[in-house]
């Protein structure tokens, strides 16, 4: 690993000089996922800023009745907090999909918003990769593939975003609140993460330099009926070969509202759309829910060997719906 300073910042101001003071400098808060690629030598900066003291750790409800979530909040705490359980069950059950309990206790909110993709050749320094060099080449679009992006990749990339938080926070229209030098400033979850396009290495819209202070949930009364199924190649902690966020309201069995956003398929959280509208207006049943998906997943282009994804996700989202009618019709 190469030598590094670290340096602890007393509050976000100085967080951000200590930042723009020194380009080879990174944020740290909980380290789950920085500190692994600092020991692999994908990431090698020359300065830890620790943010981890800053006054960004509450859970807040805002005056519109939606909930403000500071950077710092580890995930643990925001599985826990019974207005997030009660308000917005699908991102409790996200957050506690994504880790063991030793990684919730560390990571935050912020950290994980900004977490890069498990690709093996992204995380391995001897091979070509454009997310991490861009102009090498992406290696996966021949090699081991199996768990990578169906739907929003190009021939630059096809590596996926890790985050089940994203996913959850993806459908209920969340908001990203940060720091600059230049004063504060804001992006829906929707903008925050860039398309991967020809430009993989970057991955979101904050500006250089910028600190993550918080995530802003509007007020979805459609979220209390609402559930994150996971699907991963092993019962105990792992990554997603894909997931599913829904929130439902039917009425008189019509679906009146639904929020859908995959996970585990492209380089950012995937707010399926097309899916949502094929939705809206029709009987809540299961050709529905099955038209819906094949509505979204019609831009799907897989590879040679992660073809399966497209009926994962198909079967994932009739299932989840269909859990979810169930609920709403006793």
């Amino acid at each position: 690993m190469k030598e590094f300073a670290y340096q602890r910042a007393e509050d976000v101001s100085g967080a951000v000089a200590l930042l723009g003071a020194d380009p080879d400098a990174r944020f740290l808060g909980g380290g789950t996922n920085l500190v692994d690629l600092m020991k692999s030598g994908v990431e090698r900066p020359g300065r830890l800023v620790d943010v981890r003291q800053l006054p960004l750790g509450a859970i807040e409800s805002t005056p519109e009745g939606g909930l403000r979530i500071g950077a710092t909040v580890t995930n643990s705490d925001l599985a826990a907090h019974p207005e997030v359980r009660r308000r917005y069950p699908l991102l409790t059950q996200a957050v506690l999909a994504g880790a063991s309990g030793q990684l919730r206790n560390m990571a935050t909110v912020g950290g994980n918003l900004l977490q890069r993709t498990r690709c093996g050749y992204f995380a391995d320094v001897t091979k070509p990769c454009n997310k991490r060099e861009p102009g090498t080449g992406c290696p996966a679009l021949e090699g081991e593939h199996h768990n990578h992006a169906i739907l929003g990749a190009s021939e630059h990339c096809v590596a996926t975003h890790p985050s089940d938080m994203g996913v959850a926070l993806t459908a209920l229209d969340a908001v990203v609140t940060y720091e600059t030098a230049d004063g504060p400033g804001e992006l829906p979850l929707a903008d925050f993460y860039l398309p991967v396009g020809d430009t993989p290495h970057r991955e979101t819209a904050l500006p250089p330099g910028a600190l993550i202070t918080g995530v802003t949930v509007p007020p979805a009364p459609v979220a209390a009926r609402s559930r994150y199924r996971k699907v991963r190649e092993r019962a105990s902690y792992a990554f997603a070969i894909g997931s599913v966020a829904a929130a439902f309201d039917v009425s008189d069995g019509v679906v009146r509202e639904v929020r859908l956003a995959f996970g585990a398929v492209a380089s950012r959280p995937w707010r399926a759309r097309a899916a949502e509208r094929a939705l809206t207006g029709v009987p809540a049943e299961a050709e529905n829910f099955a038209a819906a998906a094949d509505a979204e997943l019609a831009a799907a282009r897989p590879l040679r060997d992660n073809a399966y994804k497209v009926t994962l996700m198909r079967n994932l989202v009739v299932a989840v719906l269909t859990e979810l009618a169930e609920e709403a019709a006793r």
